[in-house]
């Protein structure tokens, strides 16, 4: 079984509550990831992993009324959060989402996942060299990779980022990268900063059809490149607005 573990806690230590707040008048961030993902086609179920804090009782009233399924565990080693979670849903499969990643485009889920199934990997991922945007993350692996992770993984790093000890190519899993045909790791649509929740609002706005597709908001961001200020640390140049002569080729 393919699963999707999408990591959610309210104690983000540079915008707090991060997950719950608000895009539109109605729906919070976690709505907008949840609603992206049940696009994919090759998931065969999704869980929300969140805490056993009692400041995480919101994500999991939320995940009830939306009527997800829903895993609580240790807050700050991750990995075991996620380990336990996949154990107890039966996931051969996992896919990781993480909560703050609200236009995440299911498009590319799928095809990460095909990869993965057509090959013998034991992870692939579209970070390993980024090609994407921030914001597009995502990472697929095998319940032995990831339990081999649990058992092995020594220091906090690898246990609060849960794939760290995974593709460190000294542990001699196989890996794989999923990349994009133009760099564009220098957008983000990530939400870190009260600035980046500007920019999410801005393109939820624009865009009326659902789901939101990586295309769609570089369409946006090509026809109003200034956008791309709000949350960018250096000005966009127009080298970098001539790559996107690729629009037609987006997957």
């Amino acid at each position: 079984m393919i699963g999707c573990i999408i990591q959610a806690r309210m104690g983000s230590t540079r915008l707090p509550g991060k997950v719950m707040l608000k895009i539109d008048k109605k729906n919070p961030v976690i709505h907008y990831v949840l609603e992206q993902i049940q696009h994919c086609k090759y998931l065969d179920d999704v869980v929300v992993a969140t805490t056993n804090l009692k400041e995480d009782d919101v994500i999991a009233e939320f995940g009830k009324n939306y009527g997800i399924n829903l895993f609580r565990g240790n807050s700050t080693d991750v990995l075991d959060r996620y380990y336990k979670c996949a154990k107890k849903f039966s996931y051969s499969k996992i896919v990781r989402i993480t909560s703050d990643n609200p236009l995440i485009d299911p498009l590319i889920i799928d095809k990460i996942i095909k990869k993965f199934i057509s090959n013998k990997f034991d992870y692939v991922s579209n970070t390993i060299k980024r090609t994407f945007p921030y914001g597009a993350e995502v990472e697929i692996f095998s319940f032995s990779a990831l339990e081999k992770a649990w058992k092995n993984s020594k220091n906090d790093y690898e246990r609060e980022h849960v794939t760290p000890y995974i593709y460190d190519k000294n542990n001699q899993f196989k890996l794989s990268n999923f990349s994009f045909h133009t760099n564009l790791s220098r957008l983000r649509w990530t939400l870190d900063t009260k600035e980046d929740l500007k920019m999410i609002k801005i393109i939820v706005k624009k865009i009326e059809q659902r789901p939101i597709f990586l295309k769609d908001i570089l369409w946006i961001l090509k026809n109003e490149p200034n956008l791309m200020n709000i949350n960018q640390n250096t000005p966009i140049d127009d080298n970098f607005l001539n790559s996107f002569k690729f629009l037609g080729k987006v997957p």
